[in-house]
């Protein structure tokens, strides 16, 4: 269904239920039984499940590299609890809610309001920043086809001025429930139309097209979007400042104590600072959106797309993880060169370049085709160990930026010790990593002698990362 379909039918059903709407609670998400996953389950499996909204503010890919004010306060607690960050994207807060109380994920991380009836659901964590809501409004200055009256009404900046206005916002947000309450302040009626799958700054957007009147969103956001559309205006409040927080499993002390104990130190950092300013204060962050290597305006990862694309299908390839590895080779320079004598986006070697028929090996087509060439070479080789293509991927990696002759080492060593030689995660990879120790390259079974192995290890965990990034907010 399109959006103008969806708005509509969302508008009748606000008008045909009653020209006011009612402060409903919201309704308890429903758990067949308790979910008890605490800070200790959660280090054993050694990885945080995290969702976040996918917005110009809080997670988003620009130049083939993440970033986003959410993500980076997620990137220092991951750090400082010492584990890894798997963030999934979904601007459904009613779904959110639902995921984090059946344990699905374990903590929200997006701009939740503190409210008392979200609070019987779900743990609140310290707030992280205290913002207000504003209402958004289109700016106009056009002639509608009658006569020269503005198409729009007149600004309000009297809160008493939305009775009788339809205001779209996001399904089940702060946002509504504070709009039910305000029309009980004013006592007259506000249609609340609440949208799903739509995040604000969507909603701001269609403000801005003229597409929908009016919506509701944090003022520290507003602020930013005014880089992006100069005919909104965002100086009309509608609730008094609020702390906007995270949100865990009501069961997950430890967890909630854990992250409140962080954000209160983290929160007084210069890092911290420099992470809302950057996102929140900084005007000429105007200029990542209009570059169009951003992937929500613009939905490029770099300038060599097209052919990341084209060379990749060849080979029934995903081009956002061929794209993630010419970002962690060369950040999409064509002609840099490393210090051993690698060349080019996918930093071929010469005699590399040539075994493959790479003509020009700083042509961006040219050393494409033989990366990947390469990389299919690797795959084949290592097929006859390792069957799972997901598992033999982390291999291919590896070999990609060591060689296969380490990584077959590696594979000996773990048989030797009774690891899985072909798992790569806390198997594979422990003697891939600690092939620089003597005790290690100097074992009989290890042919290719001593290798420094944090290179590759890390490798392999950086480029799976930046494509899960990748796959969170780009379109196949």
């Amino acid at each position: 269904m399109d959006l103008r379909k969806s708005l509509f039918i969302a508008a009748l059903i606000v008008v045909f239920s009653g020209c006011k709407t009612e402060n409903k609670p919201t309704t308890k998400t429903e758990v067949s039984e308790e979910i008890f996953i605490d800070l200790d389950e959660i280090r054993e499996r050694g990885k945080i499940r995290v969702v976040t909204d996918y917005n110009s503010t809080n997670y988003f890919v620009y130049k083939g590299k993440p970033m986003g004010y959410q993500f980076e306060l997620l990137q220092a607690l991951s750090s400082f609890l010492g584990l890894k960050l798997e963030i999934s994207v979904s601007n459904d807060l009613e779904k959110n809610f639902e995921d984090l109380l059946s344990g699905k994920i374990d903590l929200i991380a997006s701009n939740l309001a503190i409210t008392r009836q979200r609070a019987k659901d779900v743990a609140f964590t310290e707030s992280h920043c205290v913002t207000r809501q504003v209402l958004v409004q289109k700016i106009s200055d056009k002639p509608n086809d009658i006569g020269n009256t503005p198409r729009f009404n007149e600004i309000i900046r009297n809160q008493l001025d939305l009775a009788g206005k339809t205001i779209y916002v996001q399904h089940q947000s702060a946002y509504a429930d504070r709009l039910r309450s305000l029309s009980d302040e004013i006592g007259d009626s506000i249609n609340v139309v609440e949208i799903p799958d739509y995040e604000v700054e969507q909603l701001i957007g269609l403000v801005a097209n003229g597409e929908i009147m009016y919506t509701v969103c944090d003022e520290n956001l507003a602020k930013v979007n005014l880089n992006f559309y100069n005919n909104i205006d965002i100086e009309t409040a509608i609730s008094f400042p609020q702390k906007i927080a995270w949100a865990v499993r009501p069961q997950s002390s430890d967890m909630l104590d854990a992250i409140n104990g962080w954000l209160k130190g983290f929160k007084k950092t210069s890092r911290y600072n420099r992470i809302y300013k950057k996102y929140f204060l900084n005007k000429r962050s105007k200029h990542i959106v209009d570059a169009g290597y951003h992937s929500i305006k613009g939905g490029q990862v770099s300038e060599f797309d097209d052919i990341i694309r084209k060379e990749s299908e060849k080979y029934a390839l995903d081009w956002r993880l061929i794209a993630s590895i010419i970002y962690q080779e060369s950040r999409f320079v064509p002609d840099v060169e490393s210090w051993a004598g690698a060349v080019g986006l996918m930093q071929l070697m010469p005699e590399t370049a040539e075994i493959f028929g790479v003509k020009s090996i700083t042509s961006p087509v040219d050393n494409i085709k033989g990366g990947i060439k390469f990389l299919r070479w690797l795959d084949k080789r290592l097929a006859k160990d390792i069957s799972d293509d997901e598992e033999r991927l982390k291999f291919v990696l590896a070999a990609y930026n060591v060689g296969i002759g380490h990584v077959r080492d590696a594979m000996a060593l773990a048989e030797k010790n009774g690891k899985d030689s072909k798992k790569w995660n806390r198997n594979v990879d422990f003697y891939l990593l600690n092939k620089s120790n003597p005790e290690y390259y100097n074992d009989p079974v290890v042919k290719f002698g001593y290798c420094r192995g944090e290179e590759p290890y890390q490798y392999v965990t950086d480029i799976l990362e930046r494509y899960n990034h990748y796959k969170n907010v780009i379109t196949d």
